[in-house]
């Protein structure tokens, strides 16, 4: 019955054993904790799990390629994963926040004054001048690091890598951000340039890696997200893209804006209905014939089957589906679809336990529902 989401298929120079991967989330727990997810999530009989924001630099924030403690904790992330015939991928990306500029709030911050949010919009409205005046010295180490990271991720025993398509990426190809007048900003090619480049790093450093590209479009009218780039510049830049080496297309909302709008709940204004972000993956499927992954509230199997079937999408990413039922893909395959618990996109303990600081979970968890 859901033949095409339990086939197999190439990813560049890798298999999956089928369509369904499970979506770079923040999960805000760390160490033994997040390893226990995770594996748990690829027990459930996920094709591939895409470890959110690997940094391509040195980072105090979360584990570091850079750094042997955190090469030792993704070797471990990717044994676990890899015990259940699930890949593993690192999607690496590079913070657009202006760290220096984060100082002056965080009393208010420490003091309970300002929420997470709160400081998640100053920072959005600084991201023009930062990354506008960021020396070019900076901007060409920063490309070519994506490589670097790519060559770290490969020895830690990822399969796959996603250059971040969004965050400095995104920032750079949007003209609401990227207001440079080097070769960096400008025309749709030169804000294209530090994504190209950055793929280009991958490809030259990993030939024979798989490289996918988180593609965030953002629209104008209505106007969501502010990052990335416009329906109307895809059509130059995904050619781009598959020549600077993309094997295939992660396509979503372009952010920078709330994060109801990427994350969106069911009563969301625009993107209430399951596979809310499809649209955006057929204005990509236009430009290009590499496998794209939809995203955006998918959860019925029915549903998925049909949008993969008929080739909308080649590959379904789920985040709250699968932290509601890891074993999702399982129940699927067996036929036992009433027995799936249903992301019913309440945001009430996944994106609003991430935002309250008590990691992202859900509310089948504390019902105790199995």
């Amino acid at each position: 019955m859901y033949e095409t989401i339990c086939s197999p298929m190439k990813l560049g120079s890798v298999e999956l054993k089928n369509r369904i991967l499970f979506a770079p989330t923040t999960l805000g727990v760390s160490g033994e904790k997040y390893l226990e997810r995770m594996e748990g999530i690829a027990a459930g009989g996920c094709a591939m799990i895409v470890v959110g924001d690997v940094p391509v630099g040195k980072s105090a924030f979360g584990p570091s390629l850079y750094s042997k403690k955190g090469m030792a904790f993704y070797t471990k992330l990717a044994e676990r994963v890899h015990r259940h015939g699930c890949l593993l991928c690192a999607q690496l990306h590079q913070s657009d926040s202006d760290i220096k500029g984060m100082l002056p709030y965080l009393p208010a911050v420490l003091a309970k004054r300002m929420t997470a949010d709160e400081l998640r919009q100053k920072l959005n409205e600084k991201i023009g001048a930062y990354i506008s005046q960021m020396p070019l010295k900076e901007v060409r180490a920063t490309t070519k690091a994506f490589g670097e990271a790519a060559v770290l991720a490969k020895e830690a025993g990822f399969d796959v890598v996603q250059v971040h398509g969004d965050r400095m990426c995104g920032s750079f190809a949007s003209s609401l951000f990227n207001h440079r007048e080097d070769a960096y900003g400008g025309t749709l090619k030169k804000r294209a340039r530090f994504l190209l480049e950055a793929v280009s790093a991958v490809r030259k450093a990993l030939p024979e890696m798989p490289i996918d590209v988180k593609l965030a479009v953002r629209m104008e009218h209505p106007a969501y997200g502010k990052a990335g780039f416009t329906v109307e510049e895809l059509e130059t830049v995904v050619p781009l893209l598959e020549r600077a080496g993309a094997d295939s297309f992660h396509v979503t909302l372009a952010n920078h804006s709330s994060l109801t709008d990427t994350i969106p709940p069911k009563d969301h204004p625009a993107f209430g209905a399951e596979g809310c972000f499809l649209f955006l993956a057929d204005a990509v499927r236009k430009y290009t014939k590499l496998p794209i992954c939809g995203v955006g509230g998918l959860s019925s199997p029915d549903f998925v089957e049909e949008q993969l079937a008929k080739g909308r999408i080649q590959m379904a990413a789920m985040s709250r589906q699968l932290l509601a039922d890891p074993a999702w893909v399982q129940k699927t395959a067996a036929g036992k679809t009433e027995d799936i618990r249903k992301c019913v996109r309440c945001n009430r303990d996944c994106l609003g336990g991430l935002q309250r600081h008590e990691g992202t979970h859900c509310i089948y968890e504390r019902s105790g529902k199995k």
